[in-house]
């Protein structure tokens, strides 16, 4: 079975907002190489998922799974993006289709984002105590 990933992300009308998303997307690409891995974007950017899921079946990916790139299952995982899988499923009735959580759900993301914050406290300008 040829499986392939999407990662999914909001877009935004700066390209440069999409940089930290194509670092994943990279990171993957050269941890798993050989496997299909595809930007997705809601809005403002392309691809779409219907678009990017379409890249991957023709690619010969008979899997997919659909990776959000959102800190928390608001409106647009909730919501939207049923509908876009929705889409992505009718137009192609052989391909299988797998969600998983948003990716700010997921135990070990919460974990490194708590460890990154720590960090940053160490590089605090010290401050002068109030008087």
């Amino acid at each position: 079975m040829n499986s392939g990933l999407i990662l999914f992300a909001h877009g935004a009308r700066d390209p440069r907002w999409a940089a930290p998303f194509e670092a994943v997307a990279e990171a993957v690409r050269a941890a798993r190489p050989g496997l299909p891995v595809r930007l997705a974007f809601l809005e403002f950017m392309a691809p779409t998922l219907p678009a990017a899921g379409a890249e991957l079946a023709a690619a010969g990916c008979n899997r997919i799974t659909v990776l959000p790139m959102f800190l928390g299952a608001g409106g647009h995982v909730r919501k939207d993006l049923p509908l876009l899988l929705d889409e992505l499923r009718q137009a192609h009735p052989g391909l299988g289709v797998t969600l998983q959580p948003a990716i700010g759900e997921i135990d070990s993301v919460v974990a490194a984002m708590a460890q990154a914050a720590l960090a940053q406290l160490g590089n605090e300008p010290t401050a002068e105590p109030a008087r």
